[in-house]
C-alpha cells in the first residue's frame, strides 16, 4: 500500500510538527515507507492531496485539523472524478477544530490513531458539495466532510482563527467564548431557505447549519441524529430569538439537547439553497466550510452519497 500524508505545520500552534518524530516513528511501524508533504498556505492541502493521489497513493493521511482534513478530502475528491482513481481519506487530528475526528470516536494518541487507521476497513461515507460567493465576489465551489453553514458560524470562525490564542487553549473555550462575543455583536440576517424541491421559507436567522457529522464549533454537538452514510443532510435552522436566552442555550448544543429548542428547526434533505431576501449586502450571511469561512450566501448545499473512501 502506497501512503502519503499532508502536514499542516502549524495545525495545533505546532503541537503536532514539535512531536513528529514519534508520530514519523510510528507511520513507519504501521505502513512502512510514506511520502510527506508539508502545507505553506491555505489551499496548499488541497494541491497536495490531489499530487498525492495522482502519484498513486492509495491512503492519504489528513495530519492536522479539521480545514486540513477538509481541503485533503476535497483534493481527493477532485482527483477521483479527473482520474476515476480511488484514494482513501485517513485522519491524524491535531487542530484548533478536530470536530469530524471527534464524530469518528478516533482514539486518544498518535500511535493509537494511526494503528486504528492501519487495521482498519476502508468504508464509504458522504460528502457535500458547496457553491457560494467568495470574498471577491466571484463563484466559486468546493466539497466538505462534516458541516457547513451560514450566519453565526461564518463570523466565528472568522473571529477563531485571527485570535492569537489559537492553538494555546482549548478549541472548546476558545470557540465558546469567541461564539458568545460574535453572538453579542451579530445582527440577525433574513434568508430564504429551499430543501429539495419543497415550497421555499422565509425566515431571519442567527444560523443554517447543513451537516453531514454530527460535530462543529469545537465539540457543540449541532446535528445529533446526523450519519455519514444515510444519504442525507440534517439540516439546523436557528431562528432570531431574544438573544440573551440563546446566549443561555448555547450550552444545549453541547450535549445534542436542542432537538425541541422554540428556535430550532430540524428537517433533512439532499439539496439545500440558501439565498439572501432584500439587501443582498446586509443579509449576505459567511459561510462557514468545515471550519473556514471563504465567502458569503447565496449558497448551494449537495449531497454525494458515498462519495467518499474512508478508513479509521
Amino acid at each position: 500500500m502506497k501512503v502519503g500524508v499532508v502536514l499542516n505545520p502549524i495545525a495545533g500552534g505546532g503541537r503536532l510538527k514539535r512531536h513528529w518524530a514519534e508520530a514519523a516513528a510510528s507511520l513507519s511501524r504501521n505502513f512502512g515507507d510514506f511520502d510527506l508533504r508539508e502545507t505553506q498556505a491555505g489551499g496548499d492541502a488541497e494541491r497536495l492531496a490531489i499530487d498525492l493521489a495522482a502519484g498513486g497513493c492509495d491512503l492519504v493521511i489528513a495530519a492536522g485539523g479539521d480545514g486540513t482534513a477538509s481541503e485533503v478530502a476535497d483534493g481527493l475528491l477532485q482527483a477521483q472524478h479527473e482520474t476515476g482513481r480511488e484514494s482513501a481519506l485517513g485522519l491524524l487530528p491535531c487542530g484548533t477544530g478536530i470536530d469530524f475526528a471527534r464524530g469518528l470516536n478516533l482514539p486518544r494518541g498518535i500511535d493509537a490513531t494511526l494503528k486504528r487507521i492501519a487495521d482498519a476497513e476502508d468504508r464509504k461515507i458522504d460528502a457535500g458539495r458547496i457553491c457560494y460567493i467568495d470574498d471577491h465576489g466571484a463563484l466559486a465551489s468546493r466539497h466538505f466532510i462534516n458541516v457547513a453553514s451560514l450566519g453565526l458560524s461564518g463570523a466565528t470562525d472568522r473571529a477563531v482563527n485571527a485570535d492569537k490564542r489559537k492553538g494555546r487553549v482549548s478549541a472548546k473555550a476558545l470557540f465558546f467564548w469567541r461564539t458568545v462575543a460574535e453572538f453579542i455583536r451579530y445582527r440577525f440576517q433574513d434568508v430564504r431557505i429551499t430543501i429539495d424541491d419543497g415550497e421555499p421559507v422565509e425566515a431571519r436567522v442567527a444560523l443554517v447549519a447543513v451537516a453531514n457529522g454530527k460535530f462543529f464549533g469545537g465539540g457543540m454537538m449541532i446535528a445529533p441524529d446526523a450519519e455519514l452514510a444515510d444519504g442525507q443532510f440534517d439540516i439546523v435552522i436557528l431562528r432570531a430569538a431574544g438573544k440573551l436566552g440563546l446566549i443561555r442555550d448555547i450550552r444545549l448544543l453541547y450535549g445534542g439537547w436542542h432537538r425541541n429548542h422554540p428556535a430550532i428547526t430540524i428537517r433533512r434533505g439532499r439539496k439545500v439553497l440558501v439565498e439572501p431576501l432584500g439587501d443582498v449586502e446586509k443579509n449576505g450571511a459567511l459561510v462557514d466550510i468545515d471550519g473556514e469561512s471563504p465567502g458569503r450566501i447565496p449558497a448551494t448545499f449537495e449531497i454525494l452519497p458515498r462519495a467518499l473512501t474512508l478508513r479509521g
